[in-house]
């Protein structure tokens, strides 16, 4: 069955001043099904047929006593209650699940709560001011379609990553000295950390070739092996003569990624730059010996 044939051809919500949860969630009815008409007032119809959301105590609504609650505590409003009924036939499982947590769970937050949400608060632009005279329901579509339009993104990007896997698994494969070289430039983050992975290399948009550090882990972006304190902010000539390194010309100031001409040279300077990283941990692992033998020798 397709997806469209799964979600009623109409829906109906409050009318008034709109919030990113019924604009979210009417968007996310949308894209699940863009023949629905979404209808809006202050009493849901007797016998209404279609999908209500965010008025009437329903399956979809939040506002009652015992509405539903996640396991971490956070409450549903209207768009988590339709994500966790609809979602997964739009993502896999696993990514539905991330989704609501890193989307879903602050915009239902923010409605709950009212705790502060950027796109939220970008949302409630869409409501018409006092005195402007415009038709609340018009403004209203427009806010669903740039919801729509958010959602639409996201969920390409997320699809995106799931392509990603390809590429960056034959990296894996072929990984020398710690460095994963990409065939092409990939989300390779939910790939690569965790992994014995040190450098990735990939082709740049500007020409040449990018190096970049990898994050300790998932919780901890601080890197396993960041680029020497001496490239940083360096560019061009400066950045050749102190590296000795022909082609390269590129490390951000924070030391997380360079930029080479020729890919011989990206992987150059990774390796370099392992070489630096391990040279500068023995010289501070010898400095703590010395003081221990110092104070070995201080009279007590």
């Amino acid at each position: 069955m397709q997806v469209s044939q799964q979600v009623p051809d109409k829906a109906f919500t409050h009318s008034g001043k709109f919030h990113a949860d019924d604009v979210f969630s009417a968007a996310l009815l949308t894209y699940l099904n863009p023949n629905i008409t979404i209808e809006r007032g202050l009493e849901v119809p007797e016998d209404y047929g279609g999908i209500v959301f965010d008025i009437g105590g329903g399956e979809f609504d939040h506002h009652q006593e015992g509405a539903p609650v996640r396991e971490n505590g956070n409450p549903y409003a209207a768009f988590g209650l339709l994500w966790r009924k609809f979602g997964r036939l739009i993502l896999k499982e696993e990514e539905a699940e991330k989704f609501d947590e890193s989307f879903v769970q602050y915009l239902d937050l923010s409605d709950n709560i009212g705790s502060r949400h950027e796109i939220a608060e970008v949302i409630s632009l869409f409501n018409p001011v006092w005195d402007s005279g415009e038709d609340s329901n018009e403004c209203f579509k427009e806010a669903v379609n740039f919801a729509k339009t958010i959602l639409e993104k996201k969920f390409i990007r997320i699809e995106s990553v799931e392509r990603a896997e390809v590429v960056v698994k034959e990296a894996l494969e072929h990984a020398e000295n710690n460095i994963a070289v990409l065939s092409t430039g990939v989300p390779w983050r939910k790939f690569i950390i965790g992994t014995d992975i040190e450098f990735v290399i990939s082709p740049s948009e500007r020409g040449g070739y990018t190096a970049q550090g990898i994050p300790i882990d998932r919780d901890n972006n601080g890197l396993k092996i960041s680029f020497p304190e001496s490239w940083r902010g360096k560019r061009d000539d400066e950045l050749k003569d102190i590296s000795g390194i022909e082609t390269l010309h590129f490390c951000h100031k924070s030391g997380f990624l360079i930029s080479a001409n020729t890919i011989e040279d990206t992987i150059k300077a990774c390796r370099l730059a392992k070489e630096i990283h391990n040279k500068n941990i023995s010289l501070t692992a010898e400095k703590e010996e010395d003081k221990e033998k110092i104070n070995e020798l201080q009279p007590t």
